[in-house]
């Protein structure tokens, strides 16, 4: 079976994401909303198009701001359907504004996004999906998986001979924490 770290160092796309990003943990609420969207998008699509596409979905989402985007309304929703530079889903484009009003909300119950991940770990796989589905739209098995994994709050990002384990795990992703 290929895996991400078969194909992805040194690809021009894939490359910088897999190497300083993939499975590294992040805490800042826009890059973790930023992840959010991006995943979310990803469904039924290559994740090459969504990391092509990735400096659209920066601009048509006000830099991955929460509180704008949760202020979004019907204007906004027909100018981001509208947008070539990114995917123009409306299922999609409504979950981003609603997970935006999501984030706001974990802001007062938590502390905020990260806060809230981590009330929440550790979870298995199944129970993460669960929460995530309770909590936020689009989120289903693999939206949630990916999501997490690429943060480092579920193991599997690399293989534990790509160099970019070595790299992310020097970050203490959550799933090598002992809790």
């Amino acid at each position: 079976m290929t895996t991400y770290c078969d194909f992805a160092p040194g690809h021009p796309v894939h490359g910088p994401y897999h190497d300083r990003e993939y499975g590294f943990p992040q805490t800042g609420e826009s890059d973790l909303f930023e992840r959010l969207i991006l995943e979310i998008n990803q469904a039924g699509l290559s994740w090459e198009t969504i990391l092509k596409k990735r400096q659209g979905f920066q601009t048509a989402y006000s830099g991955f701001d929460v509180d704008k985007v949760a202020r979004y309304g019907e204007k906004d929703r027909a100018r981001l359907l509208a947008d070539a530079g990114i995917i123009r889903n409306r299922l999609k484009v409504d979950a981003a504004i609603h997970n935006a009003q999501v984030v706001r909300g974990l802001r007062k119950s938590h502390g905020g996004f990260s806060q809230w991940l981590e009330a929440h770990h550790p979870l298995t796989k199944a129970e993460w999906v669960k929460l995530f589905k309770k909590t936020f739209r689009f989120t289903g098995g693999e939206i949630t998986g990916e999501f997490l994994m690429s943060l480092g709050y579920l193991p599997g990002a690399h293989r534990e001979d790509c160099p970019a384990f070595k790299r992310a795990a020097k970050h203490k992703p959550a799933w090598m924490r002992k809790t």
